[in-house]
């Protein structure tokens, strides 16, 4: 059966068609390629360093958290170093301070941060402007330089507190807030809300900004009160932040140390001492690195859940 010019002529045109997609596609896939391999190679120098110094130290970490591993000692125990652990008269007494210092700073740093936030918001750009670096300074401060402050405030002999307090006939004579076991951790907590604030403020600023006010007028218009435009306009457009400066400040509060050290170094008698800081001890000046690591995997887990209940109990009206 014999073929047409015509279809001759067209089978060649199809032909040249299909082999032209056929090379652009090659092409398309050679791109894609280059493209991957160039984006692997800018990722890369990051993936190497989260391998080497985050992933396998924690690996490491877990790992010898099984063992009773010092400077001369390196044996299998099991998990002998959690059963030490929870019969630790200090890990227990470290904990319930962590537990303090966690349970009284969120929620006063969430607070008070969303107060000033739109009480701040509500000003004038300058003013705005003023209020946010204020706050705001705290964190960019180096944290030896607002310790040292706080050290020359609490001083018990020629401390400003005690000046003031004394002045104004609270207190009838001087407090040693950082060596009395009463005084010491709320002294710590004090210190850690005014170094905690400055971003969550920054950050419930930027989100006013993107609340929808067409909103909020209408509700005005509508009678509402201003509790009830909060609640219901507001609140629900803040949540994701509200959700991050929970998740971040409870981590940052587990991980208390730097205060800590340089101030009281856990005293007096372990009554300012934390997680991070009988971690610390135990791994640098005692060199028990099993137990430390043990210590660290604890912590690991506990920050891990409650930042998980975080999530379920603020995340549910969240919209990523």
């Amino acid at each position: 059966m014999h073929m047409s010019n015509g279809h001759w002529k067209e089978a060649f045109l199809f032909r040249k068609v299909e082999q032209k997609k056929e090379v652009f596609q090659v092409n398309v896939n050679k791109l894609k390629m280059r493209e991957t391999l160039i984006s692997y190679a800018f990722l890369a120098p990051v993936l190497v360093f989260f391998v080497i110094f985050v992933l396998i130290p924690m690996i490491m970490g877990f790992v010898t958290s099984f063992f009773n591993y010092s400077m001369t000692e390196f044996t299998f125990v099991g998990f002998a170093n959690y059963a030490r652990m929870f019969q630790d008269p200090i890990f227990m007494k470290s904990l319930i301070n962590t537990l303090i210092i966690v349970i009284g700073s969120v929620p006063v740093v969430v607070f008070f941060s969303l107060f000033v936030a739109a009480k701040t918001y509500d000003k004038n750009v300058v003013a705005r402007s003023f209020y946010r670096a204020v706050f705001f300074l705290p964190v960019v401060t180096g944290s030896v330089a607002v310790t040292v402050v706080w050290k020359w405030i609490y001083d018990p002999m020629s401390g400003i507190l005690n000046y003031v307090l004394k002045y104004a006939h609270v207190i009838e004579q001087n407090i040693s807030w950082l060596g009395d076991k009463h005084w010491a951790l709320l002294a710590i907590i004090v210190i850690l809300l005014t170094t905690s604030v400055g971003q969550p403020i920054i950050l419930y600023i930027a989100a006013m900004g993107n609340i929808d006010n067409s909103l909020v007028e209408a509700a005005r218009v509508d009678g509402a009160t201003e509790f009830q435009v909060f609640w219901n306009i507001k609140w629900p457009s803040l949540l994701p932040t509200t959700l991050y400066i929970a998740v971040i400040t409870t981590i940052n509060s587990f991980q208390c140390f730097a205060l800590i050290q340089l101030l009281t170094s856990g005293g007096p008698n372990y009554s300012t001492s934390t997680l991070m800081y009988y971690l610390y001890e135990k791994a640098f000046k005692l060199s028990e690195y099993g137990y430390a690591n043990t210590m660290g995997v604890f912590l690991a887990v506990m920050i891990a859940i409650i930042s998980f209940a975080q999530f379920k109990i603020l995340g549910n009206d969240v919209e990523y």
